[in-house]
């Protein structure tokens, strides 16, 4: 009996089930991929896909009882997929180009030291993309590939051996800058995180700010990445940074101060230690590579 062939790419897309148009849009875009075989998986937090009767049937499903936060959720899919590839995709992202994942490939492929890679985010209806969708301090030239020390988390190609040295997601995180630390645990291992704009993905522009947690969860979480992961007195001086820039960003609209700074200080009374802490040689290896782990 002939042994099945392993996908080229295991694929995690998380759903609570409120953008089922989308959803169905996603996997869609995943389908029409050609060159490259997929494992798809509709991962259901707090909300069984199996139930949606317009689920496209090459999508398996896996459900959640409860909803366990977005990294958390995408980790319950990853051992549930085959493929030495990982590819994230949001609910409502999309890929566009039907040779997206071929491409991914082939850079992996061409490229033993690459780790992860991210696309270039568009909104589908023309609206400018928000600057967070592209991982680099500042602005500044998108065209070409550069390496990126954080990861828009709603569309990642990543190395399943790497990912699960890496420690998988943060899963305690919840919601909101789960791929710095991702990013930053690929780098610990020499390994490359690319950003590439010629790599397209379609995702609507929405205010972060709807998520009620928003400021808290992001001020708390940034404080958890720098304790769970710098050396002590770095992790103070990237945790005080961004509560300088928060402040100078809030000086037109100061009402977030207030929960961001609850969030700042849960985060330094209390934070999951599942990690172990970066060693100076990595902080050093990280900076020669262009990120100087102070902001």
């Amino acid at each position: 009996m002939p042994t099945p062939v392993q996908p080229d790419f295991g694929v995690v897309i998380l759903t609570m089930g409120k953008r089922r148009k989308r959803l169905v849009m996603a996997i869609e875009s995943v389908l029409k991929q050609r060159d490259v075989t997929t494992d798809i998986l509709v991962v259901g937090n707090g909300w069984d896909p199996a139930s949606f009767e317009a689920l496209p049937p090459q999508a398996r499903t896996l459900a959640l009882p409860e909803n366990l936060g977005i990294p958390a959720g995408r980790n319950a899919g990853i051992d549930h997929v085959t493929g030495d590839l990982v590819f994230f995709l949001d609910d409502d992202a999309e890929v566009v180009d039907d040779d997206f994942l071929s491409e991914v490939k082939e850079r992996f492929e061409d490229d033993p030291g690459l780790g992860a890679l991210q696309g270039r985010v568009f909104d589908p209806k023309g609206k400018g993309s928000p600057s967070r969708w592209v991982p680099k301090l500042g602005s500044g030239e998108v065209e070409k590939p550069f390496a990126a020390f954080s990861l828009w988390e709603g569309a990642v190609a990543i190395r399943r051996d790497v990912l699960l040295a890496a420690g998988r997601w943060p899963g305690d995180f919840f919601y909101a800058h789960e791929g710095i630390e991702l990013a930053w645990r690929v780098w610990e291992q020499r390994k490359k995180v690319i950003y590439d704009p010629d790599l397209r993905i379609y995702h609507p522009v929405k205010k972060p700010t709807r998520h009620a947690d928003y400021y808290r969860l992001s001020a708390r979480n940034r404080v958890w990445v720098a304790r769970r992961n710098l050396p002590a007195p770095l992790s103070v001086v990237y945790a005080t940074s961004w509560a300088v820039l928060q402040v100078l960003r809030s000086l037109r609209s100061p009402r977030g101060l207030r929960p961001w700074f609850g969030g700042f200080r849960e985060g330094w009374r209390e934070c999951p230690r599942d990690q172990r802490k970066m060693s100076w040689g990595t902080v050093a290896y990280i900076a020669r590579k262009g990120r100087l782990l102070v902001v």
